[in-house]
Formats: structure tokens, C-alpha cells, sequence
């Protein structure tokens, strides 16, 4: 069996801040006519006016990854501070509101817009992307199916959006039940083949409901450009390395999943309600509380469920040069995510004394600086 390319691509989408107000600002037409002029097609507008979304090239390895990203988010930092404003990588603003924010002035936003009404405006939100390259198109299906099963697991060590409105929601992911308000999201359903994603898709483009397959937005799916297989689960990092320990472990779960086909030997598939509550425990909790292993039947401290990880990757990691990146998952296990940093920044300042407005302005403060720490 040829062992596919396992190539990653990474798309990740920004906010921007106004360094004194902290708040959230519209890019400038100047700003993004200033990045295009050095990234080209790897920067675009997103829904919102206030973000920006760069991609990556398709890179071999993590460590490619790296300085396609650090160039991109040099880019947009630099670039955007020329106007008094900064990117920071969460995927909920600490206290912005939604409903002061508007829609960039494109086709394909607008017709979002229209057909999508009220939950599209509450799209205040960032995630990231991890493209891997699978051929032939039946196997991007038969190891999503499998890959499924990871996907609570990724969100668990991404978690960056604990604040929505200047309130704590107590979920470490808030972003998600934002999201999940939109049609076709979610985990992906069990399918036999590529074919029947094709018949599926067709049928809602055939009723004129949605125009490709990039209207499907599940947590993983296969994407409707590029011949990927295409993780959306994760929220946005704040920092860099986090980014490329996300993107390595997707990249080695994918191979490893294709190892054990070799074999003849395939990852037990679980229905789509046991995942669903995993994924709920990693929305709420982060990597606090542990998610459900179904084989144990026990729920599994997630320090030791990051180190089974990493071991049924091992192999993978090393085939990638990638083990220093996906060993970064130990240490968000052990001391927490970006989303328990940002509680601590915040609680931090409640005991400084700093009224809740300022403790949030710190919390952005925060972003901004992880967000220019690797560059």
C-alpha cells in the first residue's frame, strides 16, 4: 500500500486590537493591502471585519510549518502595528461585543449573511485548521472515521476561549457553542466512502441549500479544494509552538491510522454520541477533568491519556522529525491551556486590586504578548 504524503497545511484566523483601548478594530483597507503585498494569496479577510486569516504553504514537515507560520504572523504583527493595532490568536475576544462588530463587504460573506441570519452575527470567534494530505480519496474517509475519535483530545490542549463578553463562561472552549449554533457543524458523521460524501454533498447543492462542499463545516472533513483531509475542531494558540504541536499530532494520528490499515488492523469506531461527550468534557473542562476512555470505561486523567498520545505516535513523530513539537502536549497537560492562563492573568489582577475591566484588559495584554513571543 503507498503511504501517502501526510503533507500539512495550517490556517489559522486573528483578531485585532487596538493597542490602547484593547478593543476590537476594523482592519484597515491599508493594513490588508500592505500584507497581500508580502504574503499573496496566504492572507485574506475573514467574516468579520476585525479579523484576518492567514494559510500556510503545503509543507512536508513541522518544522516547515514553522517558518511559513513565524513569516505569516511576523507579517500581520508588524504590518498591523504600523496602525496602532495588534493580532492576538483567541477565539473569543475577553469583552468585545458581538453585536458592534460588522461583516466584511464580500459575495460570499454577504450570502452567509442572508442565509444564516441571527447566529452568523454572533460569529465572533477564531479557529484553526490542520490540512493533511491523504490519497486516494476513499482513505481521507476511512481514516476520518477513525481519526473522530481524537477530536475531543485535540480540543482538550487548544482551549483558548474561557471569556465571552467580559464574562467568564466556566467553559475553557466557548467558542464551540457558538459555532455549533451554525448548520452542518459538529463531529462528522460515519460514512462507507468518498462516494457517498460526494452523493451526500450533491444533494444539498442539487437543492440549491449550499453551493459546495466548503458550506460543511465539521469538526473534520474532508476539504472541497484541496485533496486533505481537514481538522477544524481546534480553537486558535495564542503561541506558536502550540500551533505546531496541534498540527504534529494531527499529522502523526493520520499516520498511524494508516499504519495500523496496513496491518489490516483498524481504531475501534465508536458511535457518534459517545465521542459527543468527550467532546462536551473538552469544551467544558479543557485538560482539567480527564475524558471517557470506552475501552476502560473509565474517565481518564488527561496527563496520562497525552502520554498514551504520544506513545501510539511515537513512531510517527520520529518519521516527521516532530517529536520536540508533539511533546509540548505533556506540558499543557501538566500546567493548562492557554484558556487556564488567561483565568490566571485575570485572577491575578482581581488581587492587584484592578477593577474587572482592567483585569480583562490585562487578559488581552497577555494575548498580545504570547501572540509576538516566537516571532
Amino acid at each position: 500500500m503507498t503511504q501517502p504524503e501526510f503533507t500539512i497545511g495550517i490556517e489559522e484566523e486573528y483578531l485585532l486590537v487596538d493597542t490602547e483601548t484593547r478593543a476590537l478594530v476594523e482592519a484597515p483597507d491599508e493594513l490588508m493591502d500592505a500584507c497581500r503585498a508580502q504574503l499573496q494569496q496566504q492572507v485574506s479577510p475573514e467574516y468579520l471585519n476585525c479579523q484576518i486569516e492567514i494559510g500556510t504553504k503545503v509543507c512536508r514537515t513541522v518544522a516547515e510549518a514553522r517558518e511559513d507560520l513565524k513569516r505569516l504572523r511576523s507579517c500581520i504583527a508588524q504590518e498591523a502595528g504600523k496602525f496602532g493595532l495588534a493580532p492576538i490568536a483567541a477565539s473569543c475576544h475577553p469583552f468585545s461585543d458581538w453585536r458592534e462588530q460588522k461583516h466584511t463587504d464580500r459575495h460570499r460573506y454577504n450570502t452567509l449573511s442572508a442565509d444564516l441570519a441571527g447566529v452568523i452575527r454572533r460569529m465572533l470567534i477564531c479557529g484553526m485548521h490542520v490540512h493533511v494530505g491523504i490519497e486516494p480519496p476513499d482513505r481521507r474517509i476511512d481514516l476520518m472515521n477513525q481519526l473522530s475519535y481524537f477530536l475531543p483530545h485535540l480540543l482538550a490542549l487548544s482551549c483558548s476561549s474561557p471569556f465571552w463578553q467580559g464574562q467568564d463562561t466556566g467553559l475553557d472552549s466557548y467558542r464551540l457553542t457558538v459555532f455549533d449554533n451554525l448548520p452542518r457543524t459538529g463531529l462528522p458523521p460515519r460514512m462507507s466512502g468518498f462516494g457517498e460524501f460526494e452523493r451526500s454533498v450533491q444533494i444539498l447543492v442539487d437543492l440549491g441549500v449550499i453551493e459546495d462542499g466548503s458550506k460543511i463545516w465539521w469538526d473534520l472533513r474532508p476539504s472541497s479544494k484541496f485533496p486533505t483531509l481537514e481538522s477544524r475542531i481546534c480553537d486558535v494558540q495564542p503561541r506558536l509552538e502550540d500551533t505546531l504541536m496541534l498540527a504534529a499530532i494531527t499529522q502523526g494520528l493520520a499516520r498511524m491510522l494508516w499504519r495500523l490499515s496496513v496491518r489490516n488492523q483498524r481504531w475501534r469506531i465508536y458511535e457518534k454520541f459517545l465521542i459527543a461527550e468527550n467532546r462536551w468534557r473538552a469544551q467544558r473542562y479543557g485538560v482539567r477533568e480527564g475524558l471517557i476512555d470506552f475501552g476502560l470505561g473509565e474517565i481518564v486523567p488527561f496527563q496520562q491519556l497525552a502520554g498514551e498520545l504520544l506513545e501510539i505516535i511515537a513512531e510517527d513523530a520520529v518519521h516527521f522529525d516532530s517529536a520536540h513539537e508533539v511533546s509540548r502536549a505533556r506540558e499543557i497537560a501538566a500546567n493548562g491551556t492557554s484558556a487556564d492562563r488567561q483565568r490566571k492573568v485575570f485572577q491575578e489582577a482581581v488581587e492587584a486590586g484592578k477593577d474587572s475591566e482592567s483585569a480583562l484588559f490585562a487578559v488581552v495584554d497577555h494575548l498580545i504578548e504570547e501572540f509576538h513571543d516566537d516571532l
